[in-house]
């Protein structure tokens, strides 16, 4: 008992550097792990990509929304579908099916620093939703005639990179509370609902006002929006009201899954 403590009172100490490494090998390996799921890494980026293309390309190709080419309006609405997807399904479930495998608990009993395994998931997330954002403005660009400035097209996909932030903090909200086998069911109840109402699916002037209104309560809203002024379309609201709302939503989530972790905590060393 005292060996194994000595041991693990010298592997907390660590230097910054190995510290960043732990951090960003788990990144690695989460990324690796999540790239080789064909039923993540295909269905986060295709999904998108497929309503694009079919509603972007094929159905509405040379079309206008406010005075704005749909191929470029729905790079921002498809975008901020495709990052919310990638980051609720990418922590969320992740997180729920490990809890139940009780991997979780082995992370965390273990010398590792505990936020790497958090760090892992939402890098993982990053990278594909950049993914997703950076697929749609090729084909945007190669096949739907899209112009944008070089840095419209850097604030476009910064902004939907960003955005997929508070979707990673949602879902660590919801893995912590959700089982292994009713997370994806939890998760689809909540995104695809979601996204309509927020108008990711169809233009927010062509649903009726009840629900305009109530997308103004809804996060990816304010993402579409912000990433909609990116390409001087949406409805010119202010950037910074969207902004303290994502920041808000951000820090109710990240409150909500530390009342998950902590009640995890409880069973473990309780």
């Amino acid at each position: 008992m005292a060996t194994a403590a000595v041991l693990r009172s010298e592997n907390l100490v660590r230097s910054s550097r190995a510290t960043l490494t732990i951090f960003f090998k788990e990144a690695k390996y989460e990324f690796l792990k999540n790239l080789r799921l064909r039923a993540y890494s295909l269905s986060v980026v295709m999904f998108p990509v497929m309503f694009y293309v079919l509603f972007g390309l094929v159905l509405n190709r040379g079309e206008m929304i406010s005075g704005t080419r749909v191929t470029t309006y729905l790079i921002a609405t498809y975008g901020t579908f495709g990052v919310m997807g990638a980051s609720l399904f990418g922590t969320a479930n992740g997180l729920a099916v490990e809890r139940g495998l009780g991997w979780l608990q082995v992370k965390r009993a273990s010398p590792m620093p505990p936020f790497a395994y958090f760090f892992g998931k939402v890098m993982m997330s990053v990278i594909f939703s950049a993914t997703v954002v950076l697929t749609l403005l090729a084909l945007g660009i190669g096949v739907g005639g899209v112009r944008l400035s070089p840095l419209e097209g850097v604030k476009l996909v910064t902004t939907l990179v960003a955005g997929s932030l508070p979707f990673c903090a949602m879902g660590m909200a919801i893995g912590y509370f959700a089982g292994p086998n009713s997370a994806p069911g939890v998760i689809n109840l909540i995104y695809l609902p979601v996204s309509f109402f927020s108008g990711l699916w169809v233009p927010l002037m062509f649903l009726p006002k009840v629900l305009r209104q109530f997308a103004h309560a809804l996060p990816p809203y304010h993402l579409a929006q912000l990433a909609l002024s990116t390409v001087s379309a949406g409805q010119h609201e202010s950037n910074l009201v969207h902004w303290e709302f994502l920041v808000g939503f951000t820090l109710i989530c990240l409150g909500v899954a530390r009342i998950g972790f902590q009640r995890d905590e409880g069973k473990m060393y309780g």
